[in-house]
């Protein structure tokens, strides 16, 4: 299995360097060697992951006449059959690879050699005589292969996008028309075009001849859609002598696909089609079959989990692992939302077109854990569209039979099949029961997008089984399902292999009658058959099909925070094909249980944003690194910790902030914690961070420390934030109704970059409710009045620190600010004393005899408001100490700051104040403070902290 890029025509620059470039896009493909081929105006590149013939497979490969040189990224499975009728026509081979095979079978037979090929391909063959570049797909399209013609007429080809792109020749747009259909009709890889403008796909079974001056010839190679139109028509009987060269086709087509010099593994989701293959390759071992020594002396099988959720097959798992259990090794991983978020960007770059669902995330999780352990995977894909197993196909079969006059037999399968029916339709029942509206798709999209691409439509054969599985195998769902595996294999450098896809095994089934396929309401009946002593009954037997999928609806419900800040974000308002207003409303109606919406819809919307981000609006080239990063922290995700949050260490500043105020008199030390929840006892948490703080001090580097007076005083400074939420005083936005008063006030605010105050709806609620409509109406009748002489800040004079303390929510904030509005603390300053007295409980003498106190502070990059302290100073002093905001404006995670008026040369010690001289620096300021800590505490009578 490799990745193969090139280029035909002419490059204003060296071939080489171009070539490097688009090789390295894909260096995931193969990572075990590069080559590089050019001639008259074309260059081929390629990167290895070496499966057979490890030593000398090396690529591009060239003829002995040196005249054609090849690129091929695959697997033909029959190799060895044609190199031994080859080598009787006269060729001889130096190496023991297929590609050598199927470069010699191109020269003695053309273009017809690719329909004798049974396996999976995508090639370039260079012709150094005319210039002229062949590519070539297999039948099923089960390997990729993209082209794509630039602005000077040179033709670019790579196995991905990314290769592609790096030739600098090709740009980066969307293709409107198939974003469309992809959102309105859910469909993607069904026809030549991309989701890039200008990029196509070269379909199942086709060739395309490259000429140097840009011409593109292409034309479908393979009589196999042909030949099962025929076969289709024939009809032969189905009974016990077909079943049985059935199995002989399914085990002839598994055990080709188990030759490997590398180590060889199974995907076992729990299903009928998966656990096949496993049961088939543990007969193969038992039986010491020779092509399956690669799969070694236990076969290691590979699984998704979702323990407690309705879509779990863990059961089935285990049962087929009982079965087989002296010969597997079941490896079993567990995705969960809280990594999904945090590998989103490597997962929507690693598919690099959108998908249907979520579901295919839990292919790159087994794949990523396969890979720690084998190299090639084989799995059951294709199964489905070769013997009908969506509940749908059932309609189509009933249909058929229908139209075909056979109405007794239709009455005989509707009645066995009414379980499966019902499963098909109990949601749309229990919605209509519910009384739960239906979103319609186009309702969440521009209505200028769905105007311009209304004669879009999406038809499929509804009355003619094989026609419509023919359809779904060469041209619809099969397709997505194939790119899906490619993409999630490959990134992690494993090859992928499916032997349903098998052309014998197909030509066998197509040629009798449907019953092979559909009878007394069992779909894949063949399969089944052959199967009955081979796996467990509830296997054999199951009757509800899940597919490889997520718990999408409990996953959707736990992401959907970080949905709804996507939703609403400025890019997502920009981009032309959403409604954001409709998609935000529905949305939350969904959070509501008030619409029976599909997670899948609000999927797509947000495939289609994040894809744009990703290679869109930046170079995809550019941003590996950054998701490297944010995976080696995915590796430890934990529950509400923001993937993109950075760790810091406490004794530096936030990015882009300083450690001390820009007049020196402060110095600041943000604390970062964990996210803060309802009933969460924040003087606990403030008390363990700060003795964590004061812990680590002496091993803190003297270059993150101001080494100025050890005498003076440090204080606590806290986010009202956090406090808020402690309190239960945070609403997500869907759970704020905002009426007809909120809905018109808020339009009149002014918002600004650092914050939303009141300029949105659910705060000016909010604002309301916690003090009354007339008072606010009040405040805005002064502050109209007051700008009109030129006074501003009557609005908050009026209506109090604790509106102007309420905030809105923010894009750039940490969850949950980020989605949520926010009044402002009950009591700050009775929070504030109590922190305090917890700091003075736990932490030693030596350290709180200069603590100052805790500040409840609301603060912000434009300004500070102090809602409550004990510190006995006044407040123009202490909103000094945040001037710049050190504890950020974004996803910091640092609602805690530990601040000084200066800071120790030495660690706590012990000593009394005066035993270590003040510096002269920062006497003055010390003065200061004191002297107004003490008018303070004079003129309110209370003690103060010394």
């Amino acid at each position: 299995m490799c990745g193969i890029a090139g280029f035909v025509g002419v490059v204003d620059e060296d071939a080489i360097p171009m070539l490097r470039r688009m090789a390295d896009a894909m260096v995931h493909r193969g990572p075990d060697g590069e080559g590089y081929a050019t001639g008259r105006e074309f260059g081929l590149a390629h990167r290895r992951l070496a499966v057979i013939d490890r030593e000398t497979g090396d690529q591009p490969m060239w003829t002995p006449d040196g005249r054609h040189a090849i690129v091929y990224n695959g697997e033909v499975y029959n190799y060895r059959e044609l190199r031994y009728e080859l080598k009787t026509l006269g060729h001889e081979f130096v190496t023991n690879s297929d590609t050598e095979v199927v470069l010699a079978a191109w020269r003695e037979w053309g273009d017809r050699a690719f329909d004798r090929f049974n396996g999976m391909f995508a090639l370039a063959i260079a012709d150094t005589e005319s210039g002229n570049v062949v590519l070539a797909r297999d039948q099923f399209g089960i390997k990729p292969l993209y082209l794509a013609t630039a602005p000077g007429g040179t033709v670019v080809f790579g196995s991905e996008f990314r290769p592609i792109f790096a030739s600098h020749l090709i740009p980066r747009k969307p293709d409107d028309t198939t974003i469309y259909r992809y959102l309105r009709f859910r469909v993607h890889d069904d026809t030549a075009r991309t989701f890039f403008d200008g990029i196509s796909r070269l379909l199942p079974g086709e060739r395309a001849i490259i000429t140097p001056d840009g011409t593109i010839q292409r034309e479908t190679y393979t009589t196999l859609f042909s030949d099962m139109r025929e076969l289709a028509k024939r009809r032969e009987p189905y009974n016990l002598v077909v079943a049985s060269r059935f199995d002989v086709e399914l085990r002839t087509a598994v055990r080709r696909r188990l030759v490997s010099d590398v180590p060889v593994g199974t995907a076992l989701s729990g299903g009928l089609d998966s656990s096949t293959i496993v049961a088939v390759t543990n007969d193969l071992l038992t039986g010491a079959d020779r092509d399956a020594a690669a799969v070694g002396r236990h076969q290691q099988t590979f699984s998704a989990v979702f323990p407690g959720q309705l879509n779990d097959e863990e059961r089935y798992v285990d049962a087929l692992a009982e079965r087989c259990r002296h010969s597997l090794r079941v490896h079993k991983v567990q995705p969960h939302a809280d990594r999904f978020l945090a590998e989103l960007g490597d997962f929507i770059l690693t598919q690099e077109e959108p998908v249907i669902s979520t579901g295919p995330y839990a292919q790159y999780c087994v794949m990523r854990q396969a890979a720690r352990h084998v190299t090639v995977m084989v799995d059951g894909q294709g199964a489905d569209e070769m013997m009908a197993g969506y509940v749908p196909y059932y309609l189509v079969y009933l249909r058929q039979l229908w139209r075909s006059g056979r109405r007794g037999r239709a009455a005989r399968e509707l009645a066995s099949s009414l379980d499966v029916l019902w499963r098909l339709g109990r949601f749309t029942v229990a919605d209509r029961i519910n009384r739960r509206s239906k979103i319609p798709v186009t309702s969440l999209l521009s209505r200028r997008f769905v105007q311009s691409h209304a004669r879009e439509r999406f038809d499929v054969v509804n009355d003619d089984l094989k026609a419509r599985l023919q359809d779904d195998i060469f041209r619809h769902s099969l397709q997505s399902l194939l790119r899906y595996e490619d993409r999630n294999t490959m990134r992690f450098s494993v090859e992928g292999r499916v032997p349903f896809l098998d052309t014998g095994l197909l030509r066998h089934l197509w040629r009798h009658d449907d019953e092979m396929i559909i009878k007394s309401g069992w779909n894949k009946r063949a399969l089944r058959d052959v199967t009955r002593q081979l796996l467990p009954p509830m296997i054999n037997r199951r009757r509800n099909k899940i597919g490889f999928t997520t718990p999408e609806e409990a996953w959707f419900r736990r992401m959907k925070n970080s949905l709804h800040e996507i939703f609403t974000s400025e890019s997502f308002g920009r981009r032309k094909y959403f409604n954001q207003a409709a998609v935000v409303q529905a949305f939350r109606s969904y959070l509501a249980g008030r619409s029976s919406a599909e997670t899948m819809t609000f999927w797509r919307l947000l495939n289609v944003e994040l894809w744009m981000r990703t290679f869109i609006d930046q170079d995809p080239a550019t941003i590996r690194h950054d998701i490297e990063n944010i995976l080696e922290d995915a590796e430890n995700a934990r529950p509400g910790m923001h993937p993109q949050a950075p760790p810091k260490d406490d004794y530096v500043p936030n990015g882009g902030k300083n450690l001390h105020t820009p007049d020196r008199r402060w110095a600041r030390y943000p604390l970062r914690c964990d996210l803060v929840s309802k009933g969460d006892s924040i003087a606990a948490l403030a008390t363990a961070r700060v003795e964590e703080f004061f812990e680590g001090l002496p091993g803190a580097s003297p270059e993150a420390l101001i080494p100025v007076d050890a005498a003076a005083r440090w204080y606590l400074y806290v986010s009202e934030k956090i406090v808020a939420i402690s309190q239960g005083r945070s609403f997500f936005t869907w759970e704020v109704h905002p009426g007809w008063w909120a809905k018109r006030l808020s339009r009149h605010v002014v918002k600004t970059p650092h914050g939303i105050g009141l300029g949105d709806p659910t705060t000016m609620q909010l604002a309301i409710d916690e003090i009354g409509l007339g008072r606010i109406l009040v405040a805005s009748g002064a502050s109209l009045a007051g700008k009109a002489v030129g006074k501003r800040g009557l609005f908050y004079q009026i209506a109090g620190p604790g509106v102007r303390a309420i905030d809105g929510p923010t894009e750039y904030s940490a969850y949950p600010a980020n989605v949520s509005a926010k009044l402002a603390p009950a009591d700050p300053y009775g929070a504030a004393g109590r922190i305090s007295a917890a700091i003075r409980a736990r932490l030693p003498e030596s350290i709180t005899r200069r603590f100052g106190g805790t500040v409840i502070i609301d603060a912000n990059d434009i300004g500070q408001n102090i809602l409550g302290h004990d510190t006995g100073l006044p407040d123009r002093l202490l909103t000094a100490a945040f001037v710049d905001n050190p504890l950020g404006q974004g996803r910091q995670q640092t609602p805690l700051a530990v601040v000084f008026t200066g800071f120790p040369v030495s660690v706590w010690d012990g000593q009394d104040d005066q035993s270590t001289p003040v510096n002269p620096a920062y006497s003055g300021d010390l003065a200061l403070l004191d002297a107004a800590g003490d008018e303070e505490r004079q003129s309110s009578g209370e003690s103060g902290a010394s």
